[in-house]
């Protein structure tokens, strides 16, 4: 049968005939029936949604949809888990841990004091200086802070360069 003939058959054009050809879709070199039903065949898979343009773009979207859905349950897993918690709750745990290490420090020169009492008011105010200093970083820390990637050694240059030392 002459691709014409079979445009005709089934309502399409020569070149829509020649182009399934072309792509494999009707064999090339058979007969009548043989192209009838590999285009019988080509329509249901199209409508099914598995050929085509339209069936790799449903392909890949169900792909896409397949990949979302099991990042969402790895997420929901490692939340029971205890491994994931929402931002706004690593944010209060920090806040909570920045102010009760702030008290802790803040007890720091007055236990010198008292411990030590070879020391003098200007070595007092310089660690009263130095907690201060650590107090208010850690009262500063936010969770965007983790994911910057720095081991503290910029603040304790900072507070080794008061006294003229090195850190």
């Amino acid at each position: 049968m002459k691709q014409a003939d079979f445009g005709d058959l089934v309502g399409i054009s020569q070149q829509a005939v020649s182009d399934l050809v072309r792509r494999d879709v009707l064999p090339d070199g058979a007969c009548g029936d043989e192209w009838l039903l590999a285009y019988c065949d080509h329509l249901r898979e199209v409508a099914a949604g598995r050929g085509g343009e339209a069936g790799k773009e449903l392909t890949a979207e169900r792909a896409r949809l397949a990949r979302e859905q099991a990042d969402r349950l790895a997420m929901q897993n490692a939340v029971t888990r205890g491994e994931l918690a929402p931002a706004h709750l690593l944010e209060q745990v920090l806040a909570k841990a920045g102010a009760r290490a702030g008290r802790i420090l803040e007890t720091i020169p007055g236990l010198l004091r008292r411990r030590l009492p070879q020391l003098t008011a200007d070595d007092v105010i310089e660690v009263t200086r130095v907690v201060a200093k650590a107090r208010n970083v850690a009262a500063s820390m936010r969770l965007a802070d983790v994911e910057v990637d720095d081991d503290g050694a910029d603040d304790i240059a900072e507070l080794g360069a008061a006294d003229g030392g090195e850190a």
